[in-house]
C-alpha cells in the first residue's frame, strides 16, 4: 500500500514538473527563441542575434527614463525577468560618414573605437515599428573579455535580451541609418513636459519610428535626452534619398547640421556653428582623411576603398588597437558588411529583409 501511494505521489510530482516546464516554455518562448538565435560570428567577440517578440519599447516611450537606473530597472523587469543589469559606460572615439558608391547607392560607414567592446548585430521587427539591424555594444551590458556570451541558451546569455535598448548604430527597413559618436561637451536644457530618453534609446526611437531624416528630427524634438555615464554624443543620420544631418545638443536646443554636398563626415568634435570643439586627440586628422579620400574619388567610394579607409582611420593608442567594429550600410539596397578589429578576412555580409 505504501509503495502504491509512493508511486502515485511520484507520478503526481512528475506531472507537476512536466506541466510547470511546459508553462515556462510557453511563458518564455520568445526569449528562448531569441537566445537560440544567438551565435558568434567572429572570434574577437562579435555576435549576431534576432530578437523575437515584444521588447516593450512603446510602453517605455510612455514613461522614459531620467537616469540609467531607471532603464536598468525597466529592462530588468520587462525583458530580463528579474535578472539585474548594470550599464557600463565609458568614453569612445568614432568616425562615420555618408557618401555614394560607384552605382550611386547611398552608403553609411562607421568605426567604433573603444577599449574593449564585444558587439552584437541585432535584428528586430517590432509590431508597431520598422524592422532594423543594429550594432550593440555588449560592454554596455556588462560583457567583457572574460565574460562573453556562450553557445546555446544559458544564464550567462540572458543579458543579451537587453540589446534592443543598447544600439550604437543601425539601419531600418526604410533605409534610415544612424550612429552615435562621442563629443567633448553638450549644452542642453530639458523640458519638464517631455519624456526623457538616454543616448541609446534615442537611436532605438529613430530606428523603430522614423522613415527618413525629417521624421527623425521631428521625433527627436519631442523628447528630452540625457547622456548615459555623462558621455556626451552627437548623431549622424542619413536616409535613402542621400539626405544626411548631424544632430547636436548645443545652445540649449537641438542643432541640425546640414550639408549641401553628396557626403557628410562626423568625428569626435562639436560641428555646430563651426565651433570645432574637439577632444584634443585624433578627431580632426580622422575627419580630414575621410574628407580628402571622398574628394579625391569624386565623391564616390567603392566598397574596397571604403573598407580600407575605415581600417586606416581606426584609432591606435600607444600601439593598442582601439578599433572594435566597422560597419558599412548600403542604404539604397538595405545590405551591408560588418567586421571587427580590422579583420578583413572575416567580413560578414548582411541584408535587411
Amino acid at each position: 500500500m505504501n509503495k502504491k501511494i509512493l508511486k502515485i505521489g511520484l507520478i503526481i510530482i512528475l506531472l507537476i514538473c512536466f506541466f510547470a516546464s511546459i508553462s515556462l516554455i510557453i511563458l518564455f518562448r520568445n526569449e528562448l527563441k531569441t537566445l537560440t538565435s544567438l551565435k558568434k560570428i567572429d572570434d574577437n567577440g562579435m555576435y549576431q542575434m534576432t530578437y523575437y517578440g515584444d521588447y516593450g519599447f512603446d510602453d517605455f516611450l510612455e514613461i522614459g527614463a531620467t537616469n540609467d537606473k531607471d532603464i536598468e530597472e525597466y529592462v530588468t523587469k520587462r525583458l530580463l525577468k528579474g535578472i539585474p543589469i548594470k550599464f557600463n559606460v565609458t568614453d569612445s572615439g568614432c568616425t562615420a560618414f555618408v557618401t555614394r558608391n560607384e552605382n550611386n547607392d547611398v552608403i553609411f560607414a562607421r568605426n567604433f573605437d573603444f577599449d574593449y567592446a564585444p558587439s552584437l548585430q541585432l535584428y528586430t521587427n517590432p509590431k508597431n515599428g520598422y524592422a532594423s539591424v543594429s550594432t550593440v555594444n555588449l560592454s554596455f551590458a556588462g560583457y567583457e573579455k572574460d565574460k562573453l556570451p556562450t553557445k546555446g541558451v544559458s544564464f550567462n546569455n540572458f543579458l543579451t535580451l537587453a540589446s534592443p535598448y543598447l544600439p550604437f548604430d543601425g539601419m531600418n527597413e526604410k533605409g534610415l541609418t544612424v550612429a552615435l559618436l562621442a563629443v567633448p561637451e553638450v549644452q542642453i536644457k530639458n523640458d519638464s513636459s517631455k519624456i526623457t530618453l538616454n543616448t541609446t534609446t534615442t537611436i532605438r526611437l529613430i530606428l523603430d519610428k522614423a522613415s527618413n531624416v525629417d521624421e527623425a528630427i521631428e521625433l527627436l524634438r519631442k523628447y528630452n535626452i540625457y547622456f548615459s555615464g555623462d558621455v556626451y554624443c552627437h548623431y549622424l543620420i542619413a536616409d535613402s534619398t542621400g539626405k544626411s544631418v548631424i544632430i547636436e545638443y548645443y545652445d540649449n536646443e537641438i542643432q541640425v547640421i546640414e550639408t549641401d554636398k553628396q557626403y557628410q563626415v562626423a568625428s569626435n568634435f562639436v560641428a555646430y556653428n563651426n565651433l570645432n570643439i574637439g577632444e584634443g586627440y585624433t578627431e580632426f586628422d580622422r575627419y580630414d582623411k575621410v574628407m580628402n579620400k571622398i574628394k579625391d574619388n569624386n565623391n564616390s567610394l567603392n566598397m574596397d576603398t571604403t573598407i580600407n579607409l575605415l581600417n586606416d582611420v581606426g584609432i591606435y593608442d600607444n600601439g593598442i588597437d582601439k578599433l572594435q567594429w566597422s560597419v558599412v550600410y548600403n542604404i539604397t539596397n538595405k545590405t551591408g558588411k560588418i567586421w571587427s578589429h580590422r579583420n578583413t578576412k572575416n567580413i560578414k555580409d548582411f541584408k535587411l529583409e
